[in-house]
């Protein structure tokens, strides 16, 4: 059974969709097979690994509730993890999702199927706390939550662990969290090393390792459809992710 890696932080621009992308890139250059799962109606990931939403049919949105197959959403892309990709069409699941029997579920529902051909699933769930979130969550093995080390961005993450606490006692109790991820992250400043110290004595979390330093390189990237491990594969970002793609296989 793959391991399912739901990535989540309801605040915004913290380099959660970065994450999933080169992650996952660094995971299949370690031989693993992997699938990237699109929750958040922006489709910021899709269009990072170089598709337009716009030009899509069929998404995860009628994977979720139009009764279609995953694997007839599935795109495949050569030498790069395979992608669920989302469109706008997502934005109103939440309410239709409110409608289903058993709304949290649905997503772990709809990848069953699929869990043979993978060795990771990696779900880069929405910035908020709903449905799409709480799908995310109940369809994985462990959530790893990216933080941006400034004080703004901690403030959230006691509701984030008050959501993934909920639904280990009533969706899914073997649900484990791997830990903080730091992000944007410049070490020489006072501010961000005292932030994450904060975060891990506040919350009792791991601080995952290494720290993904801030660079204008992830920036540069999805722009073209790809990762820092192409367009930058010897960047301080680049081996980062690399370097915590095989911690991961190491864990």
């Amino acid at each position: 059974m793959p391991r399912t890696l739901a990535v989540a932080n309801q605040k915004g621009g913290v380099a959660k969709t970065t994450t999933v992308a080169t992650l996952g890139a660094a995971l299949v250059e370690l031989g693993q097979r992997v699938l990237l799962v699109d929750l958040d109606p922006q489709a910021c990931l899709t269009f990072s690994v170089g598709i337009d939403p716009e030009d899509l049919d069929k998404s995860i949105h009628h994977v979720l509730l139009g009764g279609v197959r995953a694997r007839d959403v599935l795109i495949e892309l050569d030498d790069a993890p395979d992608l669920l990709p989302a469109t706008i069409a997502l934005a109103t699941a939440d309410v239709q999702l409110a409608r289903e029997s058993g709304p949290e579920q649905v997503l772990r529902t709809a990848l069953r199927p699929l869990r043979t051909s993978y060795d990771w699933i990696i779900v880069d769930c929405p910035p908020t706390l709903g449905l799409l979130t709480v799908n995310g969550l109940s369809a994985a093995s462990d959530v790893l939550i990216p933080l941006q080390c400034e004080t703004l961005a901690h403030r959230g993450v006691g509701q984030l662990l008050d959501t993934v606490h909920d639904v280990q006692r009533l969706a899914n109790p073997s649900l484990r969290v791997l830990g903080v991820l730091p992000t944007l992250y410049d070490g020489r400043t006072t501010h961000a090393r005292t932030v994450l110290e904060t975060i891990a004595d506040t919350y009792e979390l791991d601080v995952l390792q290494p720290a993904i330093p801030k660079s204008i390189r992830f920036a540069e990237a999805p722009a073209i459809g790809e990762t820092v491990l192409s367009t930058a594969p010897a960047s301080p970002g680049a081996k980062a992710y690399r370097a915590l793609a095989g911690a991961l296989l190491d864990h």
